[in-house]
């Protein structure tokens, strides 16, 4: 007989090795049987989180949903408008608000030997409307572009352009 079967007397002492007796045991089991019965309780209406509004979005050239974007291509065509460095101030449900560079090819002396100019710009999507390939989706159909510098020649200061995309 060790030490520890001397002092308690002549029945063994069990060492608890992962921390949970058998009271312990029963406790957990209590408290599961509790948790099923509170969750039992609760009405279905109740226990639904609730539904998320459709999902609004920017379509690229690409036919790609866009939340939030760094960069956007506005000239699907040949690449030489985009705009980049986007941080966006808001994002719905009725617009989105950014700030960033509208990067425009000066196309001069032709576009293939043009060079890249940067213009600082506001930009707000609005108008959103059903996504027609994906009826679940919303997707912005107005683009605003407002220059908060020069704007490219010949193109206004503000200017709103169709998303047709």
């Amino acid at each position: 007989m060790d030490a520890m079967e001397a002092s308690r007397g002549t029945r063994p002492v069990r060492e608890r090795r992962h921390g949970v007796g058998r009271h312990g045991v029963r406790r957990a089991a209590l408290l599961c049987a509790l948790a099923a019965l509170a969750a039992a309780a609760v009405p279905a209406s109740a226990a639904r989180a609730p539904a998320a509004p459709d999902p609004l979005v920017v379509v690229d050239c690409f036919d790609k949903p866009q939340v939030r974007p760094e960069e956007y291509l506005l000239a699907c065509g040949d690449g030489n408008n985009r705009l980049v460095g986007l941080r966006w101030e808001s994002w719905g449900p009725g617009t989105a608000t950014a700030t960033g560079t509208d990067m425009v090819n000066d196309c001069r002396p032709y576009c293939a030997a043009g060079h890249f100019r940067a213009y600082p710009v506001t930009v707000t999507l609005s108008k959103p409307q059903t996504w027609p390939e994906h009826p679940d989706v919303r997707r912005f159909t107005t683009i605003r572009l407002l220059y908060t510098g020069a704007a490219p020649h010949p193109v206004p200061k503000d200017v709103t352009y169709k998303l047709v995309y």
